[in-house]
């Protein structure tokens, strides 16, 4: 078995001061209140303006329900769907409202904020029969390559090792994009100077080849293509448009468009800084009323999972840059909610994080919603 290591020194370290600011925003409690754009959008459903256009959104049925700390999502070619459960390590599919077991990611250690997180479906699937998986191993986080056929899971190869983990701060999204290059968000690690840290693989935006390589193109020829992130839970593309949805420390969550080579300021800025050589986010907002996780892009819009926030923004946008103001969906109807993907059928599917030990769970919880959109 092959793998890519890079730099692991001081680990340990990075887990115990964790504890330290776990007070800060991870996606769970954040300080900060308040907000810089607005909130009074309508939560059961309605439009939304934008340069894009008015969009409405209504979740019109429930896809399933009793997955325990849903995490990943990715669509197969035949419209079902993989889940990753973060604490339990497996993989369920969903076809047609069932949830069935596919298979175990092998060597994944949960923690407050770590364990089996972002899942993507290889471009040339089922000629290329591949899932790959981003997950906390103890040590680090990873990237795995693993086949996936007839239904079940096998021979699972790491491709990426040296991620830094901590009980929090781990980042964990993956998202293939239309140039076949696979991409990840990273944390900090709870250790801030490893988001400028060239040689670090933390606070940062990965561009890797399906055998974990540096992607041809990346800037300087290093794995990752942006330095500068907190936390990044969330991608999405709109054509080559990267955006990436981060968390804040205690005053502002961010939404970034992201270009290669590019610093985005962490720690020294946080949200809309003006700093000399930092990028600032295209929008913001008080980490509670956001504390943003996945976001999948849709009818000229960004649309982003909240988890403290318990809400969903609807960001237009266009060529990287913001075109009106984010409008919030479902505020406090159905909890803290994580990830947001674009589904074949023109939909949005939207999971629920309410088993995940910081929110309250409810009967059937965690769910996946079926969110329609008009116009």
């Amino acid at each position: 078995m092959s793998s890519t290591r890079v730099g692991r020194g001081g680990r340990a370290a990075m887990v115990a001061a964790a504890l330290v600011v776990a007070a800060g925003c991870s996606d769970g409690t954040p300080t900060g209140s308040g907000t810089s754009v607005p909130t009074s959008a309508p939560t059961a459903g309605g439009s939304v303006p934008g340069g894009a256009g008015a969009v409405k959104l209504t979740v019109d049925s429930t896809v399933a329900t009793g997955i325990e700390v849903p995490w990943g999502l990715a669509f197969l070619p035949d419209s079902t769907a993989l889940v990753a459960e973060r604490d339990s390590g497996k993989i369920k599919r969903v076809s047609g409202g069932q949830v069935s077991e596919v298979g175990t990611v092998d060597g994944v250690e949960s923690s407050s904020e770590g364990g089996l997180l972002g899942l993507a479906v290889d471009p040339g699937y089922p000629g290329k029969p591949y899932i790959y998986a981003y997950y906390s191993g103890g040590d680090d986080n990873r990237i795995a390559r693993i086949t996936y056929r007839d239904g079940k899971l096998s021979e699972q190869q790491v491709i990426l090792e040296g991620i830094p983990a901590a009980a929090i701060h781990n980042g964990g999204r993956l998202r293939f994009g239309p140039d076949g290059f696979l991409y990840a968000g990273t944390g900090d690690g709870s250790d801030r100077p490893t988001s400028q840290d060239d040689n670090s693989l933390g606070g940062k935006i990965l561009r890797i080849t399906t055998d974990g390589k540096a992607a041809p193109g990346n800037p300087d020829g290093r794995v990752w293509i942006s330095k500068g992130h907190r936390n990044v839970q969330g991608l999405a593309f709109d054509g080559d448009q990267l955006y990436a949805a981060e968390f804040g420390q205690n005053t502002w969550d961010e939404l970034n468009a992201i270009t290669p080579g590019t610093n985005y300021g962490w720690p020294a800025a946080e949200g809309i800084s003006q700093l000399d050589g930092m990028t600032d986010p295209i929008a913001q907002w008080r980490t509670a009323d956001a504390s943003p996780s996945g976001i999948a892009f849709a009818k000229g819009h960004v649309f982003m999972a909240s988890l403290r926030g318990e809400r969903l923004w609807a960001i237009p946008v266009a060529g990287g840059k913001r075109t009106g103001e984010p409008q919030a969906f479902f505020t406090n109807q159905y909890g803290r909610l994580r990830t947001v993907e674009a589904a074949p059928d023109g939909s949005l599917w939207l999971t629920t994080s309410n088993t995940d030990g910081r929110g309250d769970s409810r009967d059937g919880d965690d769910r996946i919603l079926h969110v329609t959109l008009g116009s």
